[in-house]
């Protein structure tokens, strides 16, 4: 004959296992909210047209550009903003820029007409993200040839500023209606295609 718990003993095991329920829960929900919070802490706060937390575009380019960039859209609406960023902590550039420009809800509302050119120091990579409103007119090709023609042999020469400049010119350029400049240019100096993830700029490890 099997002995049966008292009552008082039932009810401290149902306690405890409650107990251990909620534990395994809170800690269920910190494992999926933290991350989620640590990822939404690594944007830069948007301060201006030209977000330098990298620290890699001179004083003098900087100001050029707030200009360029506040008559460009004051004429045009569409809104282009430089951010550089010092890491990813280990985010692909895609997701973070995405993630970006929808933070700092970039372009007008229901016109999604904002440009966001985003360049990551440490890990070596750029993105230029166009938004949906604007992906007729600045192509993907267009992006491409920017940041192959422009970006890329200037930062090699350690010009982050100057490659950063003529990425904005020539932006501003196709936007205003005149890409052919920009398409010519890219066939003149047509090579093989460009993963950014292989851009080594030497300056910053040396």
């Amino acid at each position: 004959m099997r002995g049966r718990c008292p009552a008082g003993q039932r009810g401290a095991r149902r306690g405890i296992n409650l107990t251990l329920l909620s534990v395994t829960l809170v800690l269920l929900c910190l494992a999926l909210f933290l991350p989620l919070t640590a990822l939404a802490a690594e944007l830069p706060v948007l301060t201006g047209r030209v977000v330098d937390n990298a620290d890699i575009i001179d004083a003098a380019t900087e100001a050029a550009l707030t200009r360029k960039l506040a008559d460009f859209e004051a004429k045009s609406s569409d809104q282009i903003v430089v951010a550089t960023v010092p890491s990813l902590d280990g985010e692909e550039i895609e997701p973070y820029a995405n993630r970006l420009f929808r933070a700092w809800k970039l372009g007008q509302a229901g016109e999604d007409n904002g440009v966001l050119l985003l360049v990551a120091k440490d890990d070596r990579k750029m993105r230029i993200e166009v938004g949906y409103g604007l992906e007729g007119t600045l192509t993907d090709l267009h992006t491409r040839l920017i940041i192959e023609n422009d970006m890329v042999p200037a930062f090699r020469a350690g010009d982050f500023s100057g490659g950063i400049a003529k990425a904005v010119d020539d932006m501003v350029m196709v936007l205003e209606g005149n890409p052919e400049e920009l398409e010519a240019r890219g066939e003149r100096n047509q090579q093989p295609p460009f993963n950014t993830d292989d851009l080594f700029f030497a300056i910053f490890i040396s």
